[in-house]
């Protein structure tokens, strides 16, 4: 399990006033990027490698990925 102690996490600038329905990410550490739902913050959080983050961002920024309301 990946020690989340040290992350510094953010919300996107584009999280704008939707009540607080938001995912934060923590990319500060070493070797891993996090996620985790702002609304759970002492909940679970996702670890990814920073590579595959690339790929998650890239695929959402050009619209490979499904939005499902």
């Amino acid at each position: 399990m990946t020690d989340l102690t040290r992350a510094q996490w953010r919300k996107s600038t584009r999280s704008g006033g939707n009540g607080g329905d938001c995912v934060e990410i923590a990319d500060n550490l070493p070797d891993v990027v996090a996620v985790r739902d702002s609304k759970d913050p002492l909940g679970p959080a996702l670890t990814l490698a920073p590579s595959n983050w690339g790929v998650f961002v890239t695929a959402v920024k050009t619209g490979r990925l499904a939005r499902h309301d």
